[in-house]
């Protein structure tokens, strides 16, 4: 259970018809309107072809990106820029070196004024929900990738955000390591009922977390289509039966990327697409 005074649960995110444009040698229509509302609570993965504007949409969340047209509401108000409502970890680890893994999960307590006592109790909580106790006094250097990750988790855990944003979270990992954490990231989204948005190139990594998939288009970025995973949880305990459906979901999405995949290869090789002139 959460410690006095921190939240239960998630918010709800929405995208209004969102587009993000980068302008400078080359125009850039990075995310086109995109309009998507996230429920509080649940689990949702964006997947599409590499450069389709999956993690600009996450860095608009975050509110490190400010969309050039459109907006993002975080429990219907605007999001004007970054805060502690939402948590983000990226696929590096982005772990301070020169702190231990107990200093680096405090580190957003402590920037907002929580007392050293109670940080610590906060942050020893988290690290024990990820699995890292006995490891408190060590630095990044001296922690497996996987761990590192645990430790970013952990950081945003202690924040307590309504929001978690994971971009590629999993992506620098070996196929052990990251199905490990895949199955902690459910546990520990089950026990803290936090919202989360996940990007991903993985389409069994998306239908074995999420509630909902959403597939994007090639840049510019727009949403193809939304997948219900109307799969039975836990996802690591499947019958046969489940798992042939789990095996048709990851089948269906992977026919509406490929299209997109291919779009997106024809555009980088200079050639047409099929029907254009």
């Amino acid at each position: 259970m959460p410690p006095d005074g921190r939240r239960a649960g998630g918010g709800s995110i929405e995208f209004v018809n969102v587009t993000k444009v980068f302008e400078g040698g080359q125009r850039i229509v990075a995310v086109d309107d995109v309009s998507l509302r996230v429920e509080p609570g649940t689990f949702i993965s964006i997947i599409g072809p590499s450069g389709c504007g999956k993690s600009t949409a996450l860095s608009i969340a975050a509110g490190l990106i400010v969309p050039t047209a459109g907006h993002v509401l975080l429990n219907g108000k605007p999001v004007g820029g970054p805060g502690a409502d939402r948590g983000v970890v990226f696929q590096q680890y982005a772990n301070l070196p020169w702190k231990t893994v107990i200093e680096n999960v405090e580190l957003g307590l402590k920037i907002r004024g929580v007392s050293r006592r109670e940080r610590r109790t906060i942050a020893q909580q988290f690290i024990e929900m990820v699995g890292l106790i006995g490891f408190e006094d060590r630095y990044p250097r001296e922690l497996s990738g996987g761990m590192q990750q645990r430790v970013a988790i952990a950081r945003v855990l202690s924040n307590d955000p309504e929001v978690i944003l994971l971009d590629e979270p999993f992506g620098a990992l070996d196929a052990q390591t990251r199905e490990i954490l895949q199955e902690e990231i459910i546990r520990i989204w089950s026990a803290t009922k936090k919202t989360i948005m996940h990007v991903t190139h993985s389409i069994e990594e998306a239908v074995f977390l999420a509630d909902r998939v959403v597939v994007m288009t090639a840049r510019p970025g727009k949403i193809k289509g939304v997948v219900e995973i109307d799969l039975p949880r836990p996802r690591d305990e499947m019958d046969r039966a489940t798992r042939v459906h789990y095996v048709e979901l990851i089948d269906d999405i992977r026919h509406l990327v490929r299209d997109e995949v291919l779009k997106s290869m024809r555009r980088e090789a200079g050639a047409p697409a099929p029907g254009s002139s």
